[in-house]
């Protein structure tokens, strides 16, 4: 083989290796697609035409990864840097000063702090709940925490569950909470990670499937991190009793609708293939036996887009927009939008807001910005409020304009 054409193998073959280590930015597969041997019940969209009506204003700069944020009863707000900060912000301006007392964080790859929510009776009790990666490069997991906010410092820190198994590389946490009206916790965890990735002599991203294992599953835990009762996989003495839904690859968005109980979950594939759920006890998901997404490679996962037993996407996205952070909109600034989603996008950086009628989705649009877009929220106020996942990341404010 000539010289030169070895080199562009190698080449190939180590850009393959990195792709399955450190995923580059997602979008259309490359090379032909391959007739897919099995129904393909989604059609997958790209664009979407532009949303109007709308600004955005900035609220606050200077925030290093912004993941997460959470209201205080007294309108102050709570925001998780990626790092492992916990800042404050008050009547619009940020506390230079982060708050203390969190646990130490394996803030690597897309590990750190992560997600933020507040006890249901946070008024009575000051607790606050926390993800985060914690361990090393060979070893480390999605882990929740728990603790009493108390002025500046967070106080009484205790670990309240731990993913198992661990895994190695920095990929994959999932991280997103959701309180249910019964007072239990929804819990995403990602797969673990992309191939090469393995945990014994299994792709880490195999365990979506296994029962055994919390990796690629929502979990349902009680307030204290402990399984909650009624789970579906309980009298399964080999599964998880912590276990909710499965087959799923990286939940970084849920959302729920409170007047009908449905839970959306917005899920990250591989290149192409990102997905809307909506997410039902006991059901599996598909990943990595179905899915609409290729390898970073370009190489084929499945050709399998569809199996009985198993619960299809109600939107899938090609490019993918990288979606984290989902809102289900109540508010009364944009009565148009009450009872949409709206989904961040990291890679595409945009939300896309998503039209419902009941559990169907009916159109999307558009709403563009400059940075990445990691988590959205409703605010006390009505408006909606966007964290940027930028070294300089802001909080932002999206507000009616004219349209």
């Amino acid at each position: 083989m000539p010289p030169r054409l070895l080199l562009i193998r190698s080449l190939a073959a180590t850009l393959v290796l990195v792709a399955g280590l450190v995923p580059p930015a997602c979008g259309q597969p490359a090379g032909p697609r391959r007739v897919a041997e099995s129904p393909e019940p989604v059609t997958p969209t790209a664009d979407s035409p532009p949303a109007t009506g709308w600004k955005s204003v900035v609220v606050v700069e200077g925030l290093e990864h912004p993941w997460s944020l959470a209201w205080l009863p007294g309108g102050e707000m709570l925001i998780t840097e990626r790092p492992g900060r916990l800042r404050i912000v008050r009547d619009g301006k940020l506390d230079p000063s982060p708050i203390a007392g969190l646990p130490e964080v394996f803030a690597r790859g897309q590990g750190g702090l992560l997600d933020i929510t507040l006890h249901p009776r946070f008024g009575e009790n000051q607790l606050v709940y926390l993800t985060l990666s914690a361990g090393t490069s060979e070893r480390n997991n999605t882990v929740l925490v728990r603790g009493r906010l108390d002025g500046a410092a967070l106080k009484e820190v205790r670990t309240i569950f731990e993913v198992e198994p661990r895994k190695s590389g920095a990929q994959h946490f999932g991280s997103r909470m959701l309180w249910l009206p019964d007072g239990t916790l929804l819990l995403s965890v990602g797969d673990g990670g992309n191939p090469p990735l393995r945990i014994g002599e299994q792709l880490s991203r195999e365990h979506a499937q296994r029962l055994d294992s919390h990796l690629g599953k929502v979990l349902r835990l009680t307030e204290d991190g402990r399984p909650a009762a009624g789970n579906p996989f309980a009298e399964d003495a080999s599964a998880r009793p912590e276990i909710w839904t499965l087959g799923h690859r990286n939940i970084q968005g849920m959302a729920r609708d409170p007047q009908s109980g449905r839970i959306w979950a917005t899920e990250h594939g591989a290149f192409g293939g990102d997905e809307l759920n909506l997410l039902e006890a006991g059901r599996n998901y598909g990943w990595p036996k179905t899915t609409y997404s290729r390898e970073y490679s370009g190489g084929v996962i499945t050709d399998v887009r569809s199996l009985p037993g198993m619960t299809d996407p109600k939107v899938v996205w090609t490019p993918c927009i990288a979606p984290s952070g989902l809102l289900f909109y109540t508010g009364d600034k944009f009565p148009e939008w009450r009872g949409d989603l709206l989904a961040g996008g990291l890679v595409l950086r945009q939300i896309r807001r998503i039209d419902l009628e009941g559990d169907k989705v009916v159109g999307q649009q558009t709403l563009k910005f400059e940075q990445r877009i990691r988590d959205v929220r409703q605010g006390p106020d009505g408006h909606i409020y966007v964290l940027t996942d930028e070294d300089r990341g802001q909080l932002l404010r999206i507000e009616p304009s004219e349209k």
